[in-house]
């Protein structure tokens, strides 16, 4: 039985067995004849697993269409993309048919027809991973042009390995290099290089080569110039794309750079209030301290981990220093207050019931003398012959010489040995005397009405940091534009 239906109204009725077969076989038949006429024709001898010429080739090209985001902990790079690879293959030759327009300067092949031709190897050596676009179905298009050129495009979203390092940060600069090669065959035998046109291509909103996020510049750069990569067995050609990441300075400048120079200028301030205010002054150096180092704790855990102290770490600590020495500066100017009202003043009241001793040199003069004496006249003695013995008997019959020389020679040396230890005592109290003078003239310029410290130190401070600021800039931008080439 068929149902045929006329131009008319339907009408159902029995055919003979031949003429529903006829009609069945035509109308299910012929579309299945036009499924299977193909776009494209190849040699009969076409193998897919064979790369077409001895050296072939491979263009590509890059439409970014947004920069997805930066993940700095793990040292990634995340953006949608639609790439582009081209290359020519002269088994393979399009067909048209009449009925299909040739306006058209290619034809589009199916996604069947991609595992039937040869596909290049493209591997990207620092992909971490690689996410198919898809909304009804994978976005992707393969196209055959009149002159055997075969173009693959699909969209992607493609996650990027980056080697960072954050000692300069927050002035860092990082070099992202990303290769597009293959790993299947040589340098003589395929080759990756960049269209000669349009390499890169970007959206209007995009900028001129490069796109802004909340904290970074993203650029784009491609060496025209086919690179060598060694997969450790042979040397293979790519196209490398380099993308360079700058931070937007300006934000930390305001956050964390002026804030912490603010800190630092106001504890210069503690020098022109009086000593005597120690709880003013103490307040404004100690809260002061302390603001340095809550901001030092914030910046350490929000930035990326990094092998060294980064830039702004040094910056702040830098900071924290010269407000940690100026307390210590007022420290010192207390300790002077203490020691000019108290222990000065006990000094003198104690020095002035205390007659004068004996000059060193009185004593040396004294001791010299005496020795002096004591051995000329032991040498008269001797050359006059007045140098006798006699015996002395003592209650218990025991004989003992007498002898006045040694007696005159014993009392001399006790009597040298008497002065040259008062003259030692004396040397190590004027020793004592000299320390302290010069004690009592370093405090006296720390002292609270006579203090020069204070005058000092607002000099100081602010040309030391200066200094340091100069040195602290000349230094890191330097680094800084050494990795931005």
């Amino acid at each position: 039985m068929c149902l045929i239906n006329a131009n008319g109204p339907t009408h159902t009725y029995l055919a003979s067995y031949s003429r529903c077969s006829l009609i069945w076989v035509f109308e299910l038949c012929l579309p299945l004849a036009r499924t299977a006429t193909t776009n494209y024709q190849y040699d009969q001898e076409y193998d897919k697993n064979v790369k077409p010429g001895t050296l072939t080739d491979v263009s590509v090209s890059l439409y970014i269409n947004r920069i997805s985001g930066v993940d700095e902990n793990k040292e990634e790079i995340s953006f949608d993309v639609f790439l582009q690879i081209t290359w020519e293959d002269q088994r393979i030759q399009p067909v048209r048919s009449n009925k299909i327009e040739r306006t058209s300067e290619y034809v589009e092949l199916t996604k069947a027809d991609r595992d039937m031709i040869w596909v290049p190897d493209l591997y990207i050596r620092q992909l971490r991973e690689m996410k198919m676009l898809t909304l009804f179905e994978e976005i992707s298009s393969l196209r055959l042009y009149e002159n055997s050129t075969i173009s693959l495009s699909i969209g992607a979203t493609i996650i990027i390995k980056c080697d960072m390092d954050f000692v300069l940060y927050p002035l860092d600069v990082q070099r992202c290099p990303v290769d597009f090669s293959s790993y299947k065959y040589p340098v003589k035998d395929l080759r990756f290089r960049w269209r000669s046109e349009n390499a890169l291509s970007f959206p209007n909103d995009f900028g001129d080569g490069f796109f802004r996020l909340p904290k970074y510049v993203v650029s784009f750069y491609t060496e025209q110039e086919s690179q060598i990569v060694n997969y450790s067995d042979d040397n293979h050609s790519s196209a490398r794309l380099e993308i360079t990441l700058s931070r937007e300075v300006k934000s930390y400048l305001l956050e964390n750079y002026l804030p912490s120079t603010l800190f630092v200028s106001i504890s210069w301030g503690s020098f022109v209030v009086v000593p005597e205010i120690v709880p003013g002054r103490m307040v404004l150096l100690v809260t002061t301290l302390l603001s340095l180092i809550t901001m030092f704790d914030t910046v350490r855990n929000n930035s990326p981990d990094a092998l060294e102290l980064k830039c702004l770490e040094v910056w702040l600590i830098s900071c924290t220093l010269f407000v940690f020495f100026a307390l210590m500066e007022y420290f010192i100017v207390l300790f002077g207050i203490r020691y000019d009202k108290h222990w000065r003043v006990a000094k003198a009241q104690h020095a002035s019931s205390i007659p004068p001793s004996i000059t060193l040199q009185s004593a040396v003069t004294m001791a010299q003398s005496t020795m002096d004496t004591s051995i000329n006249s032991a040498s008269f003695q001797r050359e006059n012959g007045l140098e006798h013995t006699t015996l002395k008997v003592s209650g218990n019959n025991k004989i003992q010489p007498h002898d006045h020389h040694s007696k005159t020679t014993s009392a001399s040396l006790s009597n040298i040995q008497d002065t040259v230890h008062s003259a030692q005592k004396v040397s190590s109290v004027m020793t004592r005397k000299r320390f302290r003078n010069v004690a009592d003239v370093a405090l006296l310029y720390a002292g609270s009405q006579r203090g020069r410290l204070d005058q000092l130190s607002l000099i100081i401070f602010p040309v030391s940091f200066l200094i340091f600021t100069i040195s602290y800039w000349t230094m890191y931008l330097t680094e800084s534009k050494k990795n931005f080439k």
